[in-house]
């Protein structure tokens, strides 16, 4: 109970944590807009750019499920300064970069410290924070995780357009060496480090198990054969072997590396499955919107940059707000009009062609980008409060890790779609090689996977009537309870 009653700087400790977050989340998806430019530059294809995405989503898979150990095993300043590091060096390789092997190294490294800093700020959240504030403290990470990826391609764009796409990177530079001093001065140690022991099995069935899913899919992803491609088939079957060899040996050991007693918590296994579902939408709709505004709308990257902008950052101001109002009346009232708001739009997304108005677009992106914001947050704080505290750095990591995955997943089965659609239109197409009829292919393409989008936000709502209020009192504080 002393530890949760400990008055910490929480303004100071939160400043540097969402600086750091918002600079790490705004590069994830800042050079998504520069996947077209680089493909010029570096005289590369489609499915090897990709692996500029794949890449940094691959690290935070096999990093995200140890989180729970190295949270127990290293200061929280430990943590931060080695996230920073990484981040810091992976960014300023980046700014570097003259060749892809250079920029594909600089993204992993950048990955790593994304890794290390989303599941520290979680966990630190859930230490310094009482349950009832938690929901507004956990909208300003909202804020973060949606506004940075928002207004990264709307800027990326405009640095490409005016400067080089080098810019990308060297724009964070300064801000990130800011926020590692802030946090110097800062951030405390808020968790207590008890080294329990390292199962080298469960380390290496953990990667074996996600890499090789998240490899899996986002190969599937790249085209070449597809999902009948013996290298796809093969990670995936022998990642799936490894999770359940994972499972199974958490199960049984006294210390678990991942411990799956979190799933013992209804409430968190409703709010996981929903903030999965919303990994999904997102990434599968936020991949090809920027293809389709670009390749199928013709629109300049910065243009379609900034036709994404306002909903992205309506997303982000919006989450501080979810936050509070999830406090005060739960997730209920927040969670199924957000996923019945995300339908509609994708349902409206699903039939947009060239002809669809600019204005129109924004529109639909704002709606789906608002209803997100009324998910996301509160199902997952809501899922997190019914975790005992000892559970917090499981519950995070479990949660992190498998997001990773469905973004993974997400992102092959949308470009897939996009793809055979795309295929599909033009093998049947009397001039395939025109500059109208490869837009037209986008555009079937396209509304394919908001329909697939569509399919799993049905899903997200029909699971969502499952959820309700986690009292957190404070005998379920108390891990003898």
């Amino acid at each position: 109970m002393e530890s949760i009653m400990k008055q910490y700087n929480t303004r100071a400790i939160m400043t540097s944590l969402l600086i750091c977050g918002f600079l790490g989340m705004f590069s994830e998806t800042a050079l998504n807009i520069a996947i077209s430019n680089l493909m010029d530059v570096f005289q590369i294809s489609a499915a090897t750019a990709q692996w500029l995405t794949t890449g940094f989503l691959l690290t935070l898979g096999i990093l995200m499920p140890m989180t729970g150990l190295l949270l127990q095993w290293f200061t929280t300043r430990q943590l931060f300064i080695g996230s920073l590091a990484s981040s810091i060096i992976g960014t300023l390789i980046a700014a570097l970069a003259f060749n892809f092997e250079m920029l594909m190294v600089a993204r992993i490294l950048q990955a790593t410290g994304m890794g290390l800093l989303i599941p520290l700020m979680f966990n630190t959240i859930l230490v310094v924070y009482p349950p009832e504030k938690r929901g507004a403290a956990m909208g300003f990470v909202g804020l973060v995780i949606m506004f940075a990826p928002a207004i990264g391609p709307t800027v990326a764009g405009l640095l490409i357009e005016y400067l080089t796409w080098h810019y990308i990177f060297w724009l964070p530079l300064p801000f990130l060496v800011i926020g590692l001093l802030v946090g110097l001065k800062y951030l405390e140690n808020v968790t207590d480090v008890t080294k329990p022991r390292i199962d080298l099995l469960s380390v290496a069935l953990s990667t074996i198990g996600f890499g090789g899913v998240v490899f899996g899919f986002s190969k599937a992803g790249e085209g070449e054969g597809g999902w009948t491609n013996a290298v796809v088939l093969t990670s995936i079957i022998i990642g799936l072997a490894a999770l359940v060899l994972f499972t199974l040996r958490q199960k049984f050991m006294r210390d678990p590396m991942m411990n799956l007693g979190v799933f013992k918590y209804p409430m968190y296994i409703v709010g996981l499955l929903t903030v999965l579902s919303c990994m999904i939408i997102i990434l599968s709709s936020m991949i090809i919107l920027p293809m389709y505004l670009q390749n199928g709308m013709k629109l300049s990257a910065f243009a379609a940059g900034l036709m994404l902008l306002p909903g992205s950052a309506l997303n982000g101001i919006l989450s501080p707000r979810m936050g509070h109002l999830f406090d005060k009346y739960g997730p209920k009232w927040l969670v199924i009009p957000g996923f019945v708001v995300v339908a509609v739009m994708l349902w409206f997304f699903s039939n947009i062609s060239p002809a669809s108005s600019v204005a129109f677009i924004v529109i639909l992106h704002i709606g789906l980008m608002v209803g997100i914001s009324m998910v996301w947050m509160p199902a997952q704080t809501n899922g997190m409060n019914q975790l005992p505290p000892e559970l917090y750095p499981h519950g995070t990591a479990v949660m992190n890790t498998l997001q990773q995955v469905a973004g993974a997943i997400g992102t092959a089965i949308a470009i897939s779609i996009l793809t055979s659609g795309m295929e599909k239109y033009l093998h049947d197409s009397p001039a395939p090689t025109k500059q109208t009829e490869m837009a037209n292919a986008m555009t079937v393409g396209s509304q394919n996977v908001f329909m697939f989008a569509m399919i799993v936000t049905l899903i997200g709502l029909a699971i969502a009537f499952f959820i309700r209020r986690v009292v957190v009192n404070h005998a379920a504080m108390n891990p003898k309870h």
